[in-house]
């Protein structure tokens, strides 16, 4: 008989969304719980197709939290799945060390926690069946710098060997580097599977070993775009993996890109907003959307945009498609004015080359605003400082993009202004 289980992490259990449609109560009514909805929907799935296991690689929890809600709750997932004979292999990762709730959570007999000792387990099979062993480690310390896989015993000698691992991998954008290991040493390592956590977006590397980094059930941000899965894996006694994605995600975020070029008409501009936001939300698989427009081109409009967004997102939500299941996150106006490179005497064209070629490239320009955002920087909450880069260059490219927006925010406000007298 296969082997059959749903591999998922980074579920980062009662995490709130960061969006700010959230600022809504209705929204955050509706939508406020989904990576708890979420969690809920890979028990169901586990259910539904009656597997043998669920395997959790890592960050069950976001952190230090303290809400013995959060303890009641998974507990009662993890009892649904005894009471169906599903067992539950655990692991801890980052953000688990730092949460007080894991240490606190009473587990069913059906879960197997793993220790900061990697050891195997055997699955018990009926005597017939090929075994399955499945191995694991779990950390107490929030940082892991160095690999953990000379910690992984080989494998198991006739056995189907499965590895639960929370890592950074080579590295990946927007993840602190975690227990890293190449794809190369996993593959030799001997296991038939590697179930991964700590990225949040899903990947699948084959080769000897089937490597799976499946994201996470419920994005957060729009930063985590798209639909959320987990994934259900059988294995056959012939050792073949098949693999398959099953959409979680209660919300997705998406980032809604509607150009503008040439729009001349305000009514036409809507038009073409809402036409961008209905697509999206016909290909939305997830049962909300939370979209975040960003609106492009060369446009008249774009002193309007950039001069009333109140009245811009209140007829962008006054659409029938916003009852329900569709929710803006926020308008990023991107639209420039259509500024003609021949206008000789025009007065905003000038500043605009001005502008361009002897502020924004200034040296003494770049070092004082650099200083200005650096000493904003000291000033952000820790969650925060993400905002302004992770390095150097980061930090560099934000500061252009922020001084270019600014000088296109200026120049489409004196062009329209221009333009009414």
């Amino acid at each position: 008989m296969p082997f059959r289980f749903v591999h998922t992490a980074d579920v980062h259990l009662d995490s709130p969304l960061r969006s700010l449609a959230l600022r809504s109560p209705e929204v955050a009514e509706i939508i406020g719980n989904a990576t708890r909805q979420a969690f809920e929907n890979v028990i169901e799935l586990c259910l539904h197709e009656q597997v043998d296991a669920l395997l959790l690689a890592g960050d069950l929890y976001d952190g230090d939290q303290t809400s013995m809600k959060t303890a009641r709750f998974l507990g009662e997932q993890m009892r649904l799945l005894h009471e169906a004979g599903i067992a539950v292999f655990v692991i801890r990762g980052n953000h688990d060390a730092l949460s007080r709730i894991t240490k606190e959570v009473t587990y069913p007999p059906n879960v197997h926690l793993f220790s900061g000792r990697a050891t195997p387990v055997a699955v018990q099979r009926p005597a017939a069946e090929v075994p399955v062993t499945v191995h694991g480690l779990s950390f107490t310390l929030p940082h892991a710098p160095d690999s953990l896989l000379d910690k992984y015993r080989p494998p198991v000698g006739g056995a189907i060997n499965i590895g639960l691992m929370h890592t950074s991998l080579d590295g990946a954008p927007g993840h602190d580097i975690y227990a890293p290991c190449s794809l190369s040493k996993l593959d030799a390592h001997g296991f038939d599977y590697w179930a991964l956590g700590h990225i949040h977006k899903r990947s699948v590397a084959r080769g000897k070993a089937t490597v799976v980094m499946p994201g996470m059930p419920q994005g957060r941000d729009i930063g985590e775009s798209g639909a959320k899965s987990a994934t259900l894996v059988t294995i056959g006694d012939d050792r073949r993996v098949t693999l398959e994605e099953r959409v979680t995600s209660v919300a997705q975020f998406e980032l809604v890109e509607v150009g503008l070029t040439g729009t001349e008409d305000w009514r036409d501009a809507v038009a073409a907003i809402h036409e961008g936001l209905r697509n999206a939300r016909a290909q939305a698989v997830s049962e909300h959307l939370v979209a975040r427009l960003r609106l492009t081109g060369p446009t008249p409009l774009a002193w309007r945009l950039r001069r009333d967004p109140d009245l811009l997102q209140e007829e962008t939500v006054a659409h029938p498609l916003f009852i329900g299941r569709t929710w803006l996150d926020k308008i990023v106006v991107e639209c420039r004015a259509p500024f003609a490179a021949s206008a000789a005497g025009d007065p905003v064209a000038e500043l605009r080359r001005v502008i361009g070629s002897d502020v924004l490239g200034s040296p003494s320009y770049r070092e004082e605003i650099a200083a200005i955002a650096a000493a904003l920087g000291k000033e952000l909450p820790p969650e925060c400082k993400a905002m302004l880069g992770a390095d150097e260059a980061a930090f560099d490219a934000i500061l252009d993009a922020l001084a270019a927006e600014g000088a296109e925010e200026v120049l489409a406000r004196l062009q329209g202004d221009a333009g009414a007298g």
